[in-house]
């Protein structure tokens, strides 16, 4: 074996050392991009209830007035 011939191992650890530093700064960005915002779940959650709430009162007043 030659001095010019790169050693595998050496090429092999370079790569995933610099794969796993390339991930590292990806991960971080998405771990501060993705936390959860319960502020927004909370306000998707209280429109949907009200929507619901609506439909259902909309389907009872419309089952009284074939009552009256």
């Amino acid at each position: 074996m030659s001095d010019d011939e790169p050693n595998e191992i050496l090429a092999t650890a370079a790569a995933a050392k610099a794969h796993e530093e390339a991930g590292a700064s990806g991960a971080a960005a998405l771990q501060r991009k993705g936390r959860w915002q319960p502020g927004k779940t909370w306000l998707g959650v209280g429109i949907g209830s009200a929507a619901v709430a609506a439909a259902v009162l909309f389907a009872n007043s419309r089952r009284d007035d074939g009552k009256k």
